[in-house]
């Protein structure tokens, strides 16, 4: 990826450089045209014979630059519970949006841990958080009985969903014949993790972490059936930002 100068602005130029990565390449690229929202990075061209993408380019770049970015004193007054909970509204919101694309109900299968999942989010020069890699989306459709499976190697530790986890034991050896295929409340599973990290340990953000409990203990369910959507966090989030600003005013007011 280059950094580069179209019409006088600066953009993000993607140049395929291994052929073998070629079908992610264009998967991603197909996605990209097809998924144009405010919760996507923006295309603004590209050249499939010449393998490139060109899109806007985001200064602050990825998600896991978060905590670094908001250290640095210009930006100590977005550094605060409020900024860092509709950060944490977007992530859910572009999650939301996958679930009810326009291609219908995608997965996001690139994110087995934290950091490859931050990985996959660029925060935008006004805090908002877009979504910026996109070739691994496979698609789940209910009523036709088609899950996914995100790769085809075994899957550990606790930040992926359990029913992402190998289920036969050590006994008997991995083969991706015989694991079952799972939907998209995978990425239910992850989003108080990802939240968590959002709202950093500012003051306050331990208070809005309490007010999240029962929807984040809801969405740490065993039974993927059992967690809530996107939208019903997304709901719980914005009840905790009005219920919590609401609070705030009326003790500045109190106070004045």
């Amino acid at each position: 990826v280059f950094l580069s100068e179209w019409k006088e602005r600066k953009v993000a130029l993607s140049r395929l450089t291994s052929l073998e990565m070629r079908d992610d390449f264009l998967c991603g690229l197909q996605m990209l045209k097809s998924l144009q929202s405010k919760h996507i990075v923006t295309l603004l061209g590209y050249c499939e014979e010449d393998n490139t993408i060109l899109t806007e380019y985001h200064p602050l770049g990825s998600l896991s630059n978060l905590e670094e970015t908001l250290n640095l004193s210009k930006y100590q007054n977005v550094n605060t519970w409020q900024h860092r909970l509709q950060l944490a509204m977007d992530y859910v919101g572009v999650i939301n949006y996958l679930h009810h694309s326009p291609l219908g109900t995608l997965v996001m299968c690139d994110s087995n841990d934290l950091p490859k999942t931050l990985s996959q989010y660029l925060l935008t020069s006004n805090f908002s958080i877009v979504a910026n890699d996109l070739d691994a989306l496979p698609l789940v459709n209910h009523s036709s009985g088609t899950f996914v499976k995100c790769g085809h190697r075994e899957l550990h530790g606790d930040f992926i969903a359990p029913e992402q986890l190998w289920p036969y034991g050590e006994d008997i050896p991995f083969h991706d014949d015989l694991m079952p295929s799972y939907d998209e409340k995978i990425d239910i599973w992850k989003i108080p993790d990802v939240s968590s990290f959002l709202l950093g340990h500012v003051e306050g953000s331990d208070m809005v972490r309490f007010h999240l409990f029962d929807i984040h203990k809801a969405c740490k369910s065993q039974n993927p059936a059992e967690r809530p959507t996107a939208q019903d966090i997304l709901d719980t989030y914005q009840k905790v930002l009005n219920l919590l600003r609401d609070t705030v005013m009326s003790q500045t007011r109190e106070m004045l």
